[in-house]
């Protein structure tokens, strides 16, 4: 019987509003003293005559104060409700007033009123970020696409806009298929791809990100213009080039030039000299020399030129490390202990690498005595080296892997260079700065694992 007399009771508050309930429970409330006060006039005979008439002014002043009460219970019910429907607007500016502490609908007005400036401040940050990005985006050099979960465009920035060729009003609401670009809402990972688009064509860059928008997802398409930015690198790449080569024959045909002049006027004189063949043997030589220079450089170019792809096998690095230590014989190398570690590489070029970089080292330690050490840790994720000197530190120079500069008298300038190269064929990074904490220079090379 519980459940059913349950369900009843909630029956008929449901058929009866709040504000009903509530007059009915004033009434109630007022009942008991009206019923007493009727049992005591009717009881006194005297007062019979004009019982009914107090009852039904009583009666009346009850009901009137039981109206009153309810219209004091439910206005500031209605000003909350109020206040609550302009937050679901999204209209912050309505206010409760005359609320306040120690008063229970006071606290709750002032709560409410403390969330609507709450959520206006937050409302207004929302709003000047979303300008920002917008700006950003808009100011961008690299076209930004989305996409919904259909693949029909539903946003594109200026950059976009110039690279299909037309204006988003005409781009909107077009399939990811129709604007040649469907495959690349199926990427994995960024991608460099050939295409031509109204916009201009060339090498792309292409990253795609997934994002959910009234919960269902939507696609992110950057699209970078690689062209631009590569001519760019390849133009100052074949200046630098040019510059040292230049430089390095330079180098060898001024003297060759001049020795060639004094050779021409040594044998334009009649009779010739009786140390003439001395002379012409000593601009002979000389000439051979600065030929054999070039020819070892242009050696030494080609052999940077055609550097093998990496034969990867797996080998103990500490291994080599100490073996790389032993090779070099001007100096004792301190290797410091480090954990045995299996990596796959390239062991010939990996140990290549790294004696171009102990013998820099070294090189620029012998002059003051100091001492040249090597040092590795692991992690998870990659192997960090370094082989740390007291020497001189590093020149301010811009140039340091520049192929075939140099600072050293008779250096080949391709040491560091080679040794980038082949750490960078490895997916790894080579990087030289000045010690902080004394004199000298540290040489980090980092391997992924």
């Amino acid at each position: 019987m519980m459940p059913l007399d349950l369900n009843q009771h909630r029956a008929r508050a449901t058929r009866w509003g709040y504000e009903t309930r509530l007059f009915v429970g004033a009434l109630v409330v007022a009942l008991p003293a009206l019923l007493s006060l009727l049992i005591v006039l009717w009881t006194h005979g005297e007062m019979r005559s004009w019982a009914m008439t107090v009852s039904i002014l009583v009666t009346v002043a009850t009901v009137l104060l039981a109206f009153e009460v309810r219209r004091r219970a439910v206005y500031p019910l209605r000003t909350l409700s109020n206040l609550l429907e302009a937050l679901r607007e999204g209209d912050y500016s309505l206010r409760g007033s005359a609320a306040r502490r120690g008063d229970a609908i006071g606290e709750v007005v002032i709560e409410i009123n403390t969330l609507s400036q709450t959520l206006r401040e937050q409302r207004l940050a929302v709003e000047e970020k979303s300008a920002l990005l917008a700006k950003v985006i808009a100011a961008l050099d690299i076209a930004v696409l989305a996409f919904d979960a259909e693949g029909f465009l539903k946003l594109a920035n200026p950059a976009a806009e110039r690279l299909l060729g037309s204006p988003f009003g005409t781009l909107n609401g077009r399939s990811a298929t129709a604007l040649d670009l469907g495959d690349w809402l199926t990427l994995t990972e960024s991608r460099i791809s050939e295409r031509t688009f109204p916009g201009g064509s060339g090498r792309w860059e292409v990253r795609r990100a997934v994002f959910r928008e009234g919960g269902r997802p939507h696609d992110l398409l950057v699209v970078t213009d690689l062209s631009r930015t590569l001519r760019e690198e390849e133009r100052l790449a074949w200046q630098r080039l040019l510059r040292v080569l230049g430089h390095e024959l330079n180098n060898s045909l001024a003297p060759i030039r001049s020795m060639a002049a004094t050779l021409a006027k040594l044998l334009a004189v009649e009779p010739l000299a009786e140390d003439w063949r001395d002379d012409a043997g000593s601009a002979l030589g000389v000439i051979g020399d600065r030929a054999e220079a070039l020819a070892r450089f242009m050696a030494r170019y080609t052999a940077f030129a055609r550097l093998p792809p990496p034969n990867p096998k797996r080998f103990d690095f500490a291994e080599l490390v100490q073996r790389v230590a032993q090779l070099e014989q001007r100096m004792s190398v301190d290797v410091e202990p480090g954990p045995d570690i299996l990596i796959n590489a390239d062991p010939d070029q990996i140990e290549q690498a790294l004696i171009n970089l102990l013998k820099n080292a070294v090189d620029a330690t012998l002059p003051g005595g100091g001492d040249v050490r090597i040092r590795w840790q692991a992690t998870m994720e990659e192997l960090r080296l370094e082989i740390i000197d007291t020497g001189s530190g590093l020149p301010h120079s811009e140039n340091l892997f520049v192929p075939f500069f140099t600072t050293k008298p008779g250096g080949s300038g391709i040491g560091l260079v080679l040794a980038r190269q082949i750490i960078e064929a490895h997916r790894g990074s080579l990087a030289l700065e000045n010690r902080h904490d004394a004199q000298g220079c540290v040489a980090r090379v980092i391997l992924p694992l």
